[in-house]
């Protein structure tokens, strides 16, 4: 679906998320939801919190007690109290604004003294929960999805990886700009994970994602486009704003 701007995009993909979780209500035992990280999310987000504040008191708090989510990723070497770390961010953009437990929302350890122990942990627990339900998902500039940097198979699970130097310098950003400090190590959820989810979310907003679009869409699925794997998805579904779907509108003007 495509819209004007990022802030359209994000009311309307709450409007599925929030139908989602309407539902999760009266299910004895559903599974859990995946989330991402990222400027792009921080819009769905902040809409997000807005609708759910604005339920009855008492399906907000049956939503909390509740709420059940898997974040893709998160850095491996920051401390507890470092605000760059992705769990700093959930806290900042759901936990606290939505008063949710930080048992609620799911993430790596950032400070496991064994990783590859850590990542293996949390997919025999999300495994234990049936798998994932929705799973919202970015687009990096590489392609790739999470932290599955290309090249990247479709059955790769959840496991310890290597940054690239085009990731870091992505998420620079969060870091005050300075490369240096943007930890070379992470935990991900793999392409085998967030394939099996009953339905996927992919959203690319801004016109320094047009590029990368399009080769999501139009170039064959391969392990140099990790996103690529998605395709084979039978529940994607594919959100972009007028900018990062530029790309795509010149070469069909062109055409």
């Amino acid at each position: 679906r495509l819209f004007k701007n990022p802030f359209d995009l994000a009311e309307a993909i709450v409007d599925v998320l929030e139908d989602r979780l309407i539902a999760r209500l009266n299910q004895l035992e559903p599974k859990p939801f995946g989330l991402a990280t990222g400027r792009t999310m921080e819009p769905i987000y902040q809409a997000l919190v807005s609708r759910l504040r604005a339920w009855p008191m008492q399906d907000l708090q049956k939503l909390r007690e509740g709420w059940s989510s898997f974040n893709l990723d998160e850095y491996l070497g920051l401390s507890k109290i470092d605000k760059e770390s992705f769990s700093s961010y959930m806290d900042r953009h759901l936990g606290t604004p939505l008063e949710l437990a930080p048992d609620k929302l799911l993430i790596p350890d950032r400070c496991s003294d064994d990783p590859a122990k850590e990542a293996d942990l949390y997919i025999k627990h999300l495994k234990s929960l049936g798998g994932l339900s929705f799973q919202l998902l970015g687009l990096g500039m590489n392609g790739h999805i999470g932290f599955n940097e290309p090249p990247c198979s479709s059955d790769v699970p959840c496991r310890v990886v290597d940054l690239s130097l085009s990731t870091r310098q992505q998420n620079a950003f969060s870091f005050r700009g300075e490369l240096s400090r943007v930890p070379t190590h992470a935990i991900t959820l793999g392409l085998s994970e967030i394939l099996l989810a009953e339905e996927v979310h992919l959203v690319v907003t801004g016109e320094a994602k047009s590029q990368i679009l399009y080769s999501f869409l139009h170039e064959p699925i391969s392990e140099l486009l990790p996103a690529s794997w998605l395709r084979h998805h039978k529940n994607l579904f594919v959100w972009a704003d007028y900018s990062a779907f530029s790309k795509v509108s010149l070469v069909k003007d062109m055409s």
